[in-house]
């Protein structure tokens, strides 16, 4: 928050007089701690607000220009949504520990801050939102720039909601050279620029034309699917997960409210987020769970196996029959639920998976998803859960240490944070995270788009390429006009 600003209610129409109270005490307290010790603390209230808050559209609108901001939202798992703006703090890393590193920073922040104790919908309180590049050093070119390999961020400023329950956190970073006029003044102007409005619609008929365009061609793709197919016949690896790009150049700046509000509008199963670095915006509609912490409880779906939808009731639910009889699709799901369940198991209870995999479907694309829970018999944090997941055979490949060689020489592109996890981690280590799919990284007029396919013994090169082009469009008439 900037400093500087003239003294007034930190309230600002947000918080009621007992919160109010709640956040001032709270600031005086971090403000002592922070003089005592010579080091920044950390103070955070959290109050339940008005239910009839759109968190995305709210952060959409608040956000100010270059801050980090974030939204998640699943519109068919009862509303849930967490959206956040602003940094208090950010916890970056890369290299083979980015997970822990990064989790270890989010445990010391999560013990030290001065925080209440929450009790209100799941992201509630006190949280660190963001996500991972696939690769440990992944996002290296040009444009990933701000895309930190490991970046989570501690908002301003977050709103949570599931079912009529809706709540606003704040966060202030508090200096020992602070004082409490500057404090409350800061938190004034923050929420003092909160806005409500509903997400802007995307423009039917924009004026100028888009240019779809391909930096590697089909072909390439192609050849690069029959290469993959040879090492696995020969014996070097199960399964390895190969993607490409296309990119959009629209006539004017994509409208990521919009953008957002089409995706919810179109996959309310699926997991529609945002992350935004400095003047780019990192979106999907995702259909894939990475992994769910609640308390002791660790849930997931191996997700691989993939096709069309029809417009025709019929003809969908052949070609669904059709995905659930498919011994190379079978094959894929089971290759991604034995790896789960192998990084599971020593870490667990008990692991359970359903005992045959079943439909998964959204707008343009059905997959063969199988849920998976884990009984956790230490106290893994959603983050520490991401780092032993991730990646998944879904969007790796089996074994892992001969894929993560091919992947890279086999794509000819930086993944970036396509196909990382992306999610959120409360102060008890619960959270949940997604993993990039159907996917766009948008700056500017330009967006790149991503998708890829699971890659087998029996699969097909023009298959598989037809798969990409299925995948591409969940995005791809969103963007391209």
């Amino acid at each position: 928050m900037t400093r500087g600003t003239a003294a007034r209610s930190p309230g600002a129409g947000w918080l009621d007089a007992a919160a109010v109270h709640r956040l001032e005490r709270r600031l005086d307290a971090a403000l002592r701690r922070a003089r005592a010790t010579g080091a920044p603390a950390l103070a955070s209230i959290t109050a339940r607000i008005d239910a009839g808050l759109d968190p995305t559209a709210a952060a959409v609108a608040s956000r100010r220009t270059g801050e980090p901001w974030f939204c998640l939202e699943q519109p068919d798992r009862d509303g849930s949504a967490l959206a956040a703006i602003g940094c208090a703090r950010v916890l970056e890393a890369r290299g083979g520990d980015r997970f822990g590193v990064v989790g270890r920073s989010w445990s010391e922040v999560a013990a030290s801050t001065l925080a209440d104790d929450v009790d209100g919908p799941p992201g509630s309180g006190l949280v660190a939102v963001g996500g991972f590049a696939f690769a440990d050093d992944g996002g290296g070119s040009a444009r990933w720039e701000g895309f930190a390999p490991a970046s989570m961020v501690v908002p301003e400023v977050s709103l949570a909601r599931r079912g009529d329950r809706v709540s606003l956190t704040v966060n202030v970073e508090v200096a020992p050279d602070d004082t409490e006029e500057d404090l409350r003044g800061r938190v004034a102007a923050r929420l003092g620029e909160m806005r409500v409005p509903e997400l802007p619609l995307l423009d039917p008929a924009p004026a100028g034309a888009y240019r779809v365009l391909s930096p590697m061609p089909p072909a390439h793709f192609e050849e690069a699917v029959a290469r993959a197919i040879e090492r696995i016949r020969a014996g070097e690896l199960e399964k390895i997960v190969l993607a490409r790009d296309v990119e959009v150049r629209a006539p004017l700046d994509h409208d990521v409210g919009a953008v957002l509000g089409l995706l919810r509008e179109e996959f309310p199963s699926c997991y529609v987020f945002a992350v935004g670095r400095g003047d780019a915006t990192f979106l999907a509609a995702s259909p894939e769970l990475l992994v769910r912490r609640e308390g002791q409880r660790a849930s997931t779906v191996a997700l691989a196996g993939s096709i069309r939808r029809s417009a025709d009731p019929a003809i969908d639910d052949h070609l669904g029959e059709q995905l659930l009889r498919s011994d190379k699709d079978r094959e894929e799901n089971a290759i991604v639920m034995r790896r789960i369940a192998r990084a599971l198991r020593p870490h667990a209870v008990w692991v359970t998976a359903a005992p045959e995999p079943s439909l998964v479907r959204v707008a343009n694309i059905q997959h063969l998803g199988t849920p998976m829970r884990a009984q956790l018999a230490a106290p893994l944090s959603a983050i520490e859960l991401a780092g032993l997941l991730h990646p998944t055979p879904a969007v790796g490949g089996e074994p892992w240490a001969a894929a993560e060689r091919l992947i890279p020489a086999l794509e000819g592109l930086d993944r970036g944070w396509y196909a990382g996890p992306v999610g959120w981690t409360d102060a008890t280590g619960d959270g949940e995270f997604c993993v990039a799919l159907r996917c766009a990284l948008l700056r500017g007029r330009l967006a790149h788009l991503y998708a890829g396919g699971g890659i087998v013994r029996d699969s097909d090169p023009p298959s598989e390429l037809a798969e990409t082009e299925v995948k591409l469009g969940a995005l791809l008439p969103v963007l391209a006009g």
